[in-house]
């Protein structure tokens, strides 16, 4: 695996694009002076056709001091490493959303490796592939990314400073349903093995899925998420076999559920559906429905609302499993 130094990366690099995506007074503010960016696979993705896919970065924010970037255009996956100033062995993988057409980089990306890191929590951001970009098996590609990630930071455990025993994985709308995807499907062959990293296990040692899309063949599936993932032909099959409340088995990890009961997006009963199944298959779940928040909360909601607290029953809910958070 390949990994550049923060100062190559704001310096110019062209390999990745990144340098727009993480070159920013308020970015750097939160992060550590050891952050690097490490790409998932040492040639071509799986699924390559040679399509051309550019970087596109649009920010939603008019406040240049906290931005809001969607990023588009992923052509090489990498994890974006936030490291802590005291490190407790733990390490996070972060799914940002984005429907699987964008990804949402600064709110379910970059504020969720702060909060992290400030509690001693090693944090990478996958920047995952799009599934709708060009790539052949398209429904695969981002849990590609997702369980090659795992790998590569378990195989490199010693240097980052953590605990390969110690990784929790967060996801957020689309990219809740990818972190699902992993929890239910880390064993699932999706790639052909490219290094010695592909021996080590994909599966969570905890998940949080907040506000997730969690089902594809319900009436309370989100239509733009299926449809950039599966493609808008996809079959009734395809959407059952990538629904994640059907496939949660014995091995999924301790899961933990939060949605607003405002969100108009993606309704709770995707985290409903899910929590159930969880129950039924008597795996280690948490639910919490709060009032309002609406959707892609991210930590962004004042402590007078309730859903605010989602960090910190998380950190809970992570440490009664074992996980230090």
């Amino acid at each position: 695996m390949n990994s550049l130094s923060r100062r190559n990366l704001l310096g110019g690099t062209v390999l990745l694009g990144m340098a727009a995506a993480a070159a920013t007074p308020a970015a750097s503010a939160q992060t550590g002076a050891h952050d690097e960016v490490v790409e998932l696979w040492p040639g071509l993705p799986p699924g390559s056709t040679g399509a051309a896919i550019t970087r596109k970065i649009a920010d939603q924010s008019k406040d240049p001091a906290h931005p809001d970037r969607w990023v588009t255009g992923i052509a090489r996956p990498v994890l974006v490493v936030y490291r802590p100033e005291r490190p407790n062995g733990t390490a996070a993988l972060i799914m940002p959303g984005g429907g699987y057409g964008f990804l949402s980089y600064d709110n379910e990306g970059v504020s969720q490796a702060a909060w992290l890191n400030a509690r001693g929590v090693t944090a990478f951001i996958l920047m995952y592939r799009l599934p709708s970009e060009g790539w052949n098996d398209r429904a695969d590609v981002p849990l590609q990314d997702a369980q090659r990630a795992m790998r590569v930071i378990r195989s490199g455990a010693s240097r980052f400073g953590i605990r390969a025993d110690q990784v929790a994985i967060l996801g957020f709308s689309a990219g809740g349903h990818l972190a699902g995807s992993l929890a239910t499907r880390h064993a699932a062959r999706v790639y052909a093995p490219v290094d010695a990293a592909d021996q080590l296990s994909a599966r969570p040692d905890v998940a949080a899925l907040i506000y997730p899309v969690v089902t594809l063949d319900q009436p309370f599936a989100h239509i733009d998420s299926r449809n950039k993932l599966l493609g808008p032909d996809a079959g009734l099959a395809d959407q059952r076999a990538r629904s994640v409340e059907r496939n949660v088995d014995a091995t999924t990890p301790p899961t933990f559920l939060v949605h607003a009961a405002d969100d108009g997006l993606v309704p709770p009963a995707n985290s409903i559906a899910l929590f159930d199944a969880l129950r039924a298959a008597k795996r280690p779940v948490a639910l919490h429905i709060f009032e309002d928040g609406g959707h892609g909360f991210g930590t962004r909601l004042p402590k007078t609302q309730s859903a605010s607290a989602w960090p910190d029953l998380f950190s809970t809910f992570a440490t009664r499993q074992g996980i230090a958070l």
